[in-house]
């Protein structure tokens, strides 16, 4: 049976509901990153009330600190961290990938070193899922190799060969029922590859299909071309995922083809860095122009910053160091994310993601230019 029902179509763009163990998902749909089982600078009951239902955990991260074993000792990633929604859970390729100087990629697995302590790892396909399935998370994805941007051409499908000979083996070595699979598209940055991929991945028996390796230094229309051609491979009848977008330009241009699930570190990533998401582009709230500005980050946002604070305030918050800095501009950016998302869906229920899409574009060209 599948988890995912389609509600309506505008273009290419999706709505839909995605069901996990964990409750009903509208999509498209944006997931907070929550790294090391918590989404930074807010606690989950902030998450929540922003209105999110899915976020994201890191396994290579997770079975590092505190590890695998501890978590399902406490009943799981959710009684862990005391969330009561769902979560994916990546499977650490992608961290494992950006660790290049301390890992080594065989047939077999990844052999790789700790980024805490040095200390020497094995992780396996088989591996992979076995930890997940301690998190008991509702989404596992397979085990894959990332492709960095410019990677050659002979290394890309070595990594694409290996990728689709360890989903075959994560699909083999599950166990927890209840528990989502999804695979992963991997290929570089050849068309050629990147359908062959897809055609690959789509015919094997996952709940779902990601798109990976993208958002890895590319530029934009790099990446609406290999959403061209992978599109059309996947299956309708499941959702389709977009690892590491988190812009807005990305969510949007990735939605006109398809997409239903994004996940990125981005919002919150900017957030601890005085930089506050806005329809016109990023805005650096630290500056000295906003010094005096009485105003909200957004004037036409509703989330708990905008309603409660003061660019003035915020400014000075990060000025002085302090850390509810970070938290009431995480907020917002997860507000906005949210917002901009829930805005997309009910477009594509009214049949005009098109003209939403335009009007969006149009609204970033007239950036404040301070970013």
């Amino acid at each position: 049976m599948s988890c995912f029902t389609l509600s309506a179509k505008s273009g290419n763009a999706r709505a839909g509901v995605l069901t996990t163990s964990h409750g009903h998902i509208m999509t498209p749909v944006f997931m907070p990153v929550g790294t090391q089982a918590t989404v930074k600078a807010t606690t989950p009951e902030m998450v929540e009330d922003i209105g999110y239902s899915l976020i994201l955990g890191n396994t290579y991260h997770l079975m590092l600190q505190p590890g695998a074993d501890l978590v399902e000792e406490a009943g799981g990633l959710h009684k862990f961290m005391n969330w009561k929604h769902s979560i994916l859970t990546d499977s650490g390729g992608f961290q494992v990938m950006s660790q290049s100087d301390l890992r080594k990629v065989t047939d077999d697995g990844v052999e790789f070193k700790s980024f805490i302590d040095g200390s020497k790892h094995f992780l396996t396909p088989e591996k992979s899922i076995e930890i997940q399935e301690q998190l008991g998370s509702d989404i596992a994805m397979v085990l894959d190799v990332c492709t960095p941007y410019n990677t050659k051409l002979a290394d890309s499908r070595k990594s694409m060969d290996i990728t689709h000979r360890w989903a075959r083996r994560c699909l083999d070595a599950r166990k927890l029922e209840g528990q989502l699979m999804f695979g992963i598209v991997q290929g570089g940055f050849n068309l050629d590859d990147r359908v062959e991929s897809a055609q690959v991945i789509s015919g094997m028996e996952f709940d779902g299909i990601a798109v990976g390796s993208l958002s890895v230094g590319e530029p934009h229309e790099e990446a609406a071309e290999i959403l061209d051609v992978v599109m059309p491979e996947l299956p309708k009848d499941k959702p389709h995922y977009l690892m590491g977008v988190g812009d807005q330009l990305g969510i949007i241009q990735a939605v006109e083809r398809g997409i239903d699930m994004f996940d990125c570190v981005l919002p919150t990533r900017l957030g601890r860095n005085a930089s506050a998401m806005t329809k016109h582009g990023n805005l650096s709230i630290a500056k000295s122009r906003y010094a005096r500005d009485f105003s909200p980050i957004e004037e036409d946002c509703n989330c708990y910053t905008c309603r409660n604070y003061t660019r003035a305030y915020v400014r000075h918050l990060f000025k002085a160091h302090e850390m509810l800095a970070a938290t009431l501009t995480t907020i917002h950016n997860l507000a906005f994310l949210k917002r901009l998302i829930d805005e997309m869906r009910q477009s594509i229920i009214e049949n005009r993601f098109t003209e939403f899409a335009k009007e969006r574009r149009t609204l970033m060209e007239c950036e404040y230019g301070d970013a």
